[in-house]
């Protein structure tokens, strides 16, 4: 069967133009799917059945399963899904107040960088998620939500690397942001990644206004070396000069994310590199101490480290934020998602 999600619009038109159909049918489709929340074709009740029947047999709107779902206190939901294949995956619901609604989606099976301190590389990756996977991510967690809710951010930061697979991500994040999509503003999403340079400039060169965040970690190649292991064959100043490029084409200021690892690189001379790395640039430096990982070494530092740590940032004229902690007791904060829920 055809994936309904891994079509364009204009695909859809196509099907129904072939047998003489009107063109607003496609359009009555997409919007069960992505505004109405349909799962199953008998949902779109403005279709006769003489023709829910044909699309039901043709297509298939989900391919993959929720096989566990958690919630926790603070509101934060998610979801183990099972791909057609077996392979499983997770995505997260963020709620952040009365509006804001986002969601943390997949881009692999597991993921190739290797940072020591993140569960979502532990087994390695398997393969790249589809597009049609990546948009399935986003319906599953938009219908946990109340019917006049609606998605409001997307942050693609959940397991993989991104850029390694932008040919399925990007027409992912076009069907997100189109009007007849999801209608999620580009501004409001956010891509996350270890730095990746062919990456970037590729991504800059789509002129979109997504906003780029580099998970960083380290100010020196010799300790970055040994938290994200594929940084041997990138190296700071390259990422540096990518993310610059980045800016420079789009105008978005690019975020550098740093998670804190007790006695590793949250001590006063990591903050005074970072000061020197990153000084002059237009940046935000996102500190995230870290979430612990069942079965890794790493501690999260002292409250009174990392305010240490964030004031010398900030006397270095660094614009900086602490990434508060939302959903850790489930295992769904930054760094802990996993093939397993």
């Amino acid at each position: 069967m055809v994936h309904l999600l891994e079509q364009t619009p204009q695909q859809l038109q196509a099907w129904f133009a072939q047998r003489d159909l009107p063109g607003y049918r496609a359009a009555q489709v997409w919007r069960w799917v992505f505004r109405r929340r349909a799962a199953e074709f008998d949902e779109m009740t403005d279709l006769p059945k003489s023709l829910r029947s044909p699309l039901a047999e043709e297509f298939q709107i989900f391919t993959s399963r929720i096989v566990a779902h958690q919630e926790a206190d603070d509101g934060t939901e998610k979801l183990l899904l099972e791909l057609a294949d077996a392979q499983r995956v997770e995505c997260v619901l963020l709620r952040d107040d009365k509006e804001h609604r986002t969601i943390c989606i997949s881009t692999q099976v597991g993921c190739a960088m290797g940072c020591v301190f993140c569960a979502s590389g532990l087994d390695g990756v398997v393969r790249n998620l589809t597009g049609g996977e990546i948009v399935e991510q986003m319906l599953h967690l938009q219908r946990l939500l109340d019917q006049e809710e609606r998605l409001s951010h997307v942050v693609v930061m959940g397991m993989g690397e991104p850029l390694s697979n932008l040919d399925a991500l990007l027409p992912a994040l076009a069907t997100a942001t189109d009007r007849d999509g999801l209608g999620i503003g580009e501004r409001r999403i956010t891509i996350s990644t270890v730095g990746l340079p062919k990456g970037i400039r590729r991504l800059a060169a789509e002129d979109r206004q997504y906003h780029l965040a580099v998970s960083l970690h380290a100010a020196d190649d010799e300790l970055r070396n040994r938290l994200v292991p594929a940084n041997r064959k990138l190296g700071i100043g390259p990422i540096l000069a990518a993310a610059d490029d980045y800016f420079e084409q789009t105008g978005r200021r690019v975020t550098f994310e740093y998670v804190l690892l007790a006695g590793l690189n949250d001590q006063p001379e990591h903050a005074r590199r970072l000061v020197g790395l990153l000084k002059g640039r237009p940046a935000l430096v996102n500190v995230i101490p870290y979430n612990p990982v069942p079965d890794l070494p790493f501690r999260t530092p002292a409250p009174e480290v990392t305010a240490h740590f964030v004031e010398i940032l900030r006397r270095g004229r660094l614009n900086v934020k602490i990434r508060y902690r939302k959903g850790e007791r489930i295992d769904a904060a930054c760094g802990q998602l996993r093939r397993r829920g």
